[in-house]
């Protein structure tokens, strides 16, 4: 899906900050996406870092709200960085216990 996206959508618009953070978030879904389907063939389940997601749709949804909250587009760019920063952590940390555990059971 995420491909998908990246295909058919105009490179111009990869240069919007929000762009990226709609990438980045659609990226974060596709790994919960996988982690729920993981978790329902093994018994012990791997929990990803919810603070962490949530902490990336506030620093979404700020950079999206940024002319509504008067905030100088340097630092709603910011809030897009540290938003993506923040899903791909989140994935990373993800992905990583997911290999630790099936190079565990294996």
């Amino acid at each position: 899906m995420l491909a998908l996206v990246v295909l058919y959508t105009n490179r111009g618009a990869f240069f919007s900050p929000l762009a990226v953070v709609v990438v980045a978030a659609i990226g974060l879904a596709a790994v919960l996406v996988q982690l729920r389907f993981y978790n329902r063939e093994h018994s012990r389940p791997v929990q990803g870092p919810v603070w962490l997601n949530v902490l990336g749709v506030v620093f979404a949804v700020v950079a999206l709200f940024a002319d509504g909250l008067h905030l100088r587009p340097a630092l709603a760019q910011v809030m897009a960085l540290l938003a993506v920063s923040s899903f791909a952590v989140s994935s990373a940390i993800i992905l990583h216990a997911v290999r630790k555990r099936d190079a565990v059971s294996k």
